[in-house]
C-alpha cells in the first residue's frame, strides 16, 4: 500500500461497517445523538479516565461540542464516529481520530463505550474497524493511542488491536476533573505497515 498524501473523507459521507458494527457521523441536529453524547461524557467511568478541555454538563454544551467536531471533520482535523450496532442501529459508543497531521500522516485515536454496551468487545471491534479505515481510506501512516496510567481495560484494547506499547509519557494527561494537575499516560501506536490483527467474531 503506497500513499503520497492523506485524503480527507468526512464521516458524514463514509460509514465503515464490519463485524456487527457501523460507524457513522454524530448528528448535532439530533436530540437523541446530543443526549447520548452528553450521557457518555457524564458517565463516571469516562470521567475517571478523561478530562475534556471544555467541561460539558448540559445539552446546549453537548450540541455545541458536536457542532465543533463536525467543523473540525469538515476541515480535515478530525473524524468523529458514532459506534452503532449494525442490525439495530442502537448507539454503543464513540470512536474518533483527533489531531490529524496530514503532512506527517499521523493521528491520535480515542474511544468510549456506553455502560450498557460494555463487555461485548465493542471498543476492540470499533478500533480495528476505524484503524483499517484510517490506513486504507485516508492514508494515515501512524495512529497513536494514549491512556491514563492504570487504565487496564484501555491498555488491553490497544494491545488486542496491534497498538504497540512505546512507553510512559510523564504528565501527559489531566488528573480527574482537574486542569491544573497532570498524570502520566501510556503511549501505544500502530503503523500502516504493521500486520493487521484478526477481527474478533461479533457476539
Amino acid at each position: 500500500m503506497a500513499h503520497t498524501r492523506m485524503r480527507t473523507l468526512a464521516p458524514s459521507v463514509v460509514e465503515p461497517r464490519g463485524h456487527g458494527l457501523r460507524l457513522s457521523a454524530w448528528d448535532a441536529g439530533s436530540d437523541d445523538d446530543v443526549a447520548t453524547w452528553l450521557r457518555g461524557h457524564l458517565d463516571p467511568d469516562f470521567r475517571a479516565w478523561n478530562t475534556p478541555l471544555r467541561p460539558m454538563t448540559d445539552l446546549r454544551a453537548a450540541r455545541e461540542s458536536l457542532r465543533a467536531r463536525a467543523r473540525d471533520a469538515g476541515e480535515g482535523r478530525s473524524a468523529t464516529f458514532r459506534i452503532a450496532d449494525e442490525d439495530s442501529g442502537a448507539t454503543l459508543g464513540h470512536i474518533g481520530l483527533n489531531e490529524i497531521n496530514s503532512p506527517l500522516r499521523v493521528a491520535r485515536v480515542g474511544y468510549w463505550v456506553l455502560p450498557e454496551a460494555r463487555g461485548r468487545g465493542v471498543a476492540t471491534r470499533a478500533l480495528l474497524l476505524a484503524s483499517r479505515w484510517a490506513f486504507e481510506d485516508i492514508g494515515v501512516h501512524r495512529l497513536e493511542l494514549g491512556h491514563a496510567l492504570g487504565h487496564g481495560a484501555s491498555c488491553r484494547v490497544a494491545e488486542r488491536c496491534g497498538y504497540v506499547y512505546e512507553g510512559t509519557m510523564r504528565g501527559a494527561m489531566f488528573e480527574v476533573d482537574r486542569r491544573d494537575t497532570f498524570r502520566d499516560a501510556h503511549l501505544h501506536a500502530r503503523l500502516a505497515t504493521d500486520p493487521e490483527p484478526a477481527f474478533p467474531a461479533a457476539p
